[in-house]
């Protein structure tokens, strides 16, 4: 059920998945949700392994030129920041966001660069209470500037590989249902 709705969800919008540092293995959700959703586009770039902000802007600005449809980008730990800044600074055809435990941004001196200001754009953010990158009060702290609706997944770690999240069905039930609510104020608009 969740697959078939996803798929007609990309049928209204592209799904772009934003990897953090050192990029997702094989074994990452995002990997497995790319695996499963092969007409998903999923951002490239040379370096995974230094924090570059504007590297990770650049890669994703490359994928939506190339959109014919609003995006939708799912974006992990410093990818999640890096569409954050994204949206804080440009305006392109971006429906909303999926942040998935986004890291603290003073971890990479992004104070300046990642604004505590609402997104002009509907927001989720998934939170573990047990995050090595953010606490989860830092995670309510964001999400209540950038006006983004927290989901609490509890005692989840940092949601990668490490803390046994692969095919994570659960997520992908979460971005149908987002994903589904953006259709409605997108009809709601015209």
């Amino acid at each position: 059920m969740t697959t078939q709705r996803l798929e007609q969800l990309s049928e209204m919008f592209t799904i772009i998945l934003v990897p953090g540092l050192r990029d997702s293995d094989q074994y990452h959700w995002q990997s497995c949700w790319g695996r499963r959703f092969p007409f998903w586009k999923r951002i490239s770039q040379r370096n995974w392994l230094e924090p570059d902000i504007d590297a990770w802007i650049c890669a994703i600005r490359r994928e939506l030129v190339t959109c014919h449809l609003p995006a939708i980008l799912v974006g992990h730990s410093f990818g999640a920041l890096a569409s954050c800044r994204l949206i804080q600074t440009y305006k392109m055809n971006i429906a909303g966001i999926v942040m998935v435990a986004p890291a603290e941004p003073s971890l990479f001196e992004l104070d300046e660069a990642v604004l505590p200001e609402k997104l002009h754009t509907s927001s989720i953010m998934f939170a573990s209470r047990n995050d090595p990158l953010m606490s989860f009060k830092r995670a309510q702290f964001w999400a209540e500037c950038w006006g983004a609706h927290v989901i609490d997944i509890g005692d989840a770690g940092h949601i990668n590989t490490e803390s046994g999240f692969g095919e994570w069905e659960y997520g992908l039930e979460q971005l149908a249902e987002f994903g589904e609510g953006l259709k409605i104020e997108n009809k709601n608009q015209v």
